[in-house]
């Protein structure tokens, strides 16, 4: 077994140079039992917009704290150490800056080992070691807990998560293995490796206590006090119950079923490239037997591959871009300038309308309005808003008084002159030019005259949209993704008229809302959709070429989008897609592709069959009707079709930055990894096309000089 006593670390704590180091601060606290507690704060003496973090610094600093206090325990000094961090945060795990830096095979071993060596250690300290999750608790800082003998947490922390695999490696500091024999395999499973795949899903602090990754939680307002208390209960003999423990018999029976199942999912879903989530899944399957020390070593070696590999490096340059390039939006005006947005309207009560609502009075806390034609359908939108905030409540999300709360702030009235004192509104009507105008036109007699309008067109000219307003400057394009309340992205649409005041009062909306915004050009389908729409409509033109539907699907899994082309179509609505493809082809008739035939297959209630994983498996009956007569006898080859594909999306992206659609490449790879869920383990689309050599066929170069590193040819 590795002696991690003794390693040398030298090389990889000479790497953190500029770290900003989080301080291990003792303080002994004095239990009711009279029984001493060595109490350690970590903190970074930053505020809480700059987590803690664990860079090698920092790990060598608590090395010599919990070394200190191993012997103070031994010489009966104190009775037990306890960890937690500053406020609102434990720990957000490594270093990732640090992390990044590292080449060779050697020194990503040394920060695994360096982790085990340092966090493994609070097991080993004489006396109980306990993690009061105070807040934030993110890979390492969740591994802290892990290795601790006890954790609480507080009712109100941010999150608790191993979002290793989201970012192309795994949980390395003792997660893989001690997750799994403290709570089980299938939940293990769903913490590691599905949650990290949904979009980097984490966990509510209930959730972590349910799950028996924590053994108490307490409300924020004494949480430290009570979590003192509990400990001395613990250490007075009080027994812990961990009613998901595993024992023998899930060991040999549920263990190895579970894994294979877990297999079968992602290779239905992801396919067999991505490394990270197999290499978990191995790392979760061998922890069922064996010796702690033994898991550990697996970890060093797993993760100094991946932390070397094609696939980490990609998800440094996403990760990059979403954690700082996201929070700084280019082209924001000054927030300074933006009008107070007291009152919300929403032109409409639809599905996206009552949406729309939902996260407005959810997040800003302030009156919405919503209309429509007749009462009746304005009276279905609030009745749907209501009982989504009971279910919110009902799941412990929201409080009483707060769903009560928003309940009354939330209003519907078929009076548009209630539109008077809104300061922010925007339309969620049908998807044509003349509607918009006409909604907009009638609006705009009724508000004030510093009245921001927004519209959530996903595909029109929005200067168009305002061609008829008396005052255009006050119109912003302002483009959710399905479903409202989890994707991450907003498009703001800037047209020539546009002014200051709306675009920054815009931005500083989508912030409230808890979205990223892109400043795009007024440009047809802006960032996401005109791609999408490249992707579907290739999709499309092979179908009508001859290709049956499952091959088209296996043909586009090399880009490793969350779902399918015709699944994707079937998400967002045949209708909805029809029309955008109509859109992009009038404005582009040589680059884009649409077909008659998709509008007869929009009018079909459903149009594929699907399998029970939500992948397309063929058309329906109604559908092989329809596409009778209209589909040729030409097929192409998955490689053709995967060719063209790629081809078209680099010379699309190459036109929008010629034109002006956005900054730079690194606006349109952001747009596409939180608009439309591309791969963090790609590092978006343009390093991939890069890759795959999509850049240099179509223009003779590549986006990225040099190019990133990512994920290999699939």
């Amino acid at each position: 077994m590795t002696d991690y006593e003794k390693i040398d670390f030298s090389p990889i704590v000479a790497l953190a140079g500029d770290e900003v180091v989080t301080h291990s601060v003792v303080s002994d606290v004095t239990l009711a039992s009279g029984k001493v507690m060595a109490l350690i704060t970590l903190d970074n003496g930053r505020d809480h917009t700059r987590p803690n973090t664990l860079g090698p610094a920092t790990l060598t600093e608590l090395s010599e704290t919990l070394a200190g206090l191993k012997a103070r325990a031994a010489a009966g000094e104190i009775h037990a150490v306890g960890v937690t961090g500053k406020q609102y945060i434990l720990a957000a795990g490594a270093d990732l800056s640090d992390i990044s830096k590292v080449t060779s095979k050697e020194d990503a071993r040394l920060i695994a080992q360096l982790g085990h060596k340092v966090i493994g250690s609070l097991s080993d300290l004489g006396v109980p070691s306990f993690t009061f999750v105070n807040g934030l608790a993110l890979g390492g800082g969740l591994e802290i807990a892990l290795n601790s003998t006890y954790r609480t947490v507080d009712a109100s922390a941010a999150a608790v998560a191993l979002p290793e695999v989201f970012l192309g490696i795994i949980p390395g500091w003792g997660g893989a293995y001690l997750l799994p024999n403290l709570i089980g395999i299938e939940n293990a499973l769903e913490v590691v490796i599905s949650n990290p795949l949904k979009q980097n899903r984490m966990l509510k602090p209930q959730q972590a206590f349910e799950l028996g990754i924590m053994d108490a939680i307490f409300p924020a307002a004494n949480f430290l006090e009570d979590s003192l208390t509990w400990a001395d209960a613990v250490l007075g003999g009080k027994k812990v119950e961990r009613k998901n423990e595993p024992g023998k018999i899930e060991r040999l029976t549920k263990w190895p079923i579970a894994i294979k199942m877990a297999r079968g999912m992602l290779e239905s879903k992801i396919g067999t490239m991505p490394k990270s989530p197999y290499a978990a899944l191995d790392l979760l399957d061998k922890a069922k037997s064996g010796t702690k020390a033994e898991g550990f070593e697996r970890e060093d070696e797993v993760l100094a591959e991946l932390v070397t590999g094609d696939q980490f490096a990609a998800s440094m340059y996403a990760f990059d871009l979403v954690q700082k390039r996201a929070k700084r939006p280019v082209g924001a005006p000054d927030k300074s300038l933006a009008k107070k947005v007291t009152k919300v309207g929403i032109i409409g009560a639809g599905l996206m309308a009552s949406q729309f609502a939902l996260l407005f009075v959810r997040k800003l806390r302030v009156p919405v309005l919503i209309t429509d034609i007749d009462q009746a359908r304005v009276d279905k939108g609030i009745s749907y808003i209501r009982e989504e905030i009971g279910k919110l409540e009902a799941k412990g999300r929201l409080d009483t008084d707060t769903a009560n709360q928003l309940r009354g702030l939330i209003h519907g009235t078929v009076d548009k002159s209630e539109y008077a004192d809104c300061d922010f509104v925007i339309e969620a009507v049908f998807e044509e030019v003349g509607v918009k105008q006409q909604v907009f036109g009638e609006i705009e007699k009724i508000i004030a005259d510093d009245a921001i309008l927004a519209t959530n067109t996903s595909s029109l000219s929005v200067a168009e949209i305002g061609a008829k307003l008396a005052h255009p400057e006050r119109l912003v394009g302002f483009h959710f993704f399905n479903p409202v309340a989890v994707m991450p992205l907003i498009e703001i649409v800037k047209t020539p008229s546009t002014d200051e005041q709306t675009l920054s009062t815009a931005f500083v909306v989508a912030k409230g809302l808890g979205k990223n915004a892109v400043l795009t050009a007024d440009a047809p389908g802006f960032v996401v959709n005109r791609l999408l729409a490249k992707v579907m409509g290739e999709a499309a033109r092979a179908v009508y070429e001859g290709t049956p539907i499952a091959d088209v699907e296996k043909a586009f899994a090399p880009l490793g989008l969350p779902m399918g082309p015709f699944q994707l179509i079937d998400l967002v609505g045949w209708k909805v897609a029809a029309h955008v493809q109509d859109t992009m082809v009038r404005h582009f008739p040589d680059r884009f592709y649409a077909n008659d035939n998709f509008h007869a297959l929009a009018e079909l209630d459903t149009v594929v069959e699907k399998d029970k994983g939500g992948r397309v498996t063929g058309w329906s009956k109604a559908a092989e009707k329809a596409l009778k007569g209209a589909v040729g006898d030409a097929p192409a080859s998955t490689e053709a079709i995967l060719a063209r594909v790629q081809d078209g999306l680099a010379q699309e992206i190459k036109l929008m930055l010629d034109e002006g659609v956005v900054p730079d490449v690194e606006d349109i790879d952001l747009c596409l990894i939180l608009g439309a869920g591309w791969p963090f383990i790609d590092g978006g689309a343009s390093p991939y096309l890069d890759r795959e050599g999509a850049s240099d066929r179509t223009f003779g170069g590549t986006f990225h000089t040099p190019p990133i590193r990512g994920i290999e040819h699939r």
